[in-house]
């Protein structure tokens, strides 16, 4: 059974950071590609930053870039999000996704070619 299993999100202030972790099992995690998404209330959902196991490679939204850090530990089948900076309109549910490699995946543009998602992970960040 495939498995995305997110935890660490929260209620933080404005500045603050969090940390989200998502652990993976069901499937061959070396060969994936782990994304990030969110969605706001209201709003579509969008990616954040995904990180490519096989190219040990990681991409992100220019909304997030130098705020936020995409880290694989392949021994432990984890990805974490480590997101510093928090401001208000990061306040969304996080999902992470898994998908295999292709020439669309990293542009995050795309949710069709991430093959497995998990449940979501709220993330509050006041004002």
């Amino acid at each position: 059974e495939v498995r995305l299993v997110e935890s660490g999100g929260g209620l933080v202030q404005a500045g603050e950071s969090l940390r989200l972790s998502c652990t993976a099992s069901g499937f061959t995690f070396d060969n994936y590609v782990i994304g990030w998404f969110r969605q706001a209330p209201g709003k579509e959902r969008e990616g954040v930053a995904c990180i490519d196991n096989n190219l040990g490679r990681s991409y992100y939204q220019d909304f997030v870039k130098g705020r936020f850090t995409i880290s694989s530990d392949n021994a432990k089948n984890t990805v974490t999000l480590q997101m510093n900076s928090l401001k208000p309109e990061d306040t969304a549910v996080y999902y992470c996704a898994a998908g295999l490699p292709s020439a669309l995946i990293h542009t995050m543009n795309y949710e069709d070619e991430y093959k497995y998602w998990g449940q979501g992970s709220q993330v509050t960040v006041s004002s």
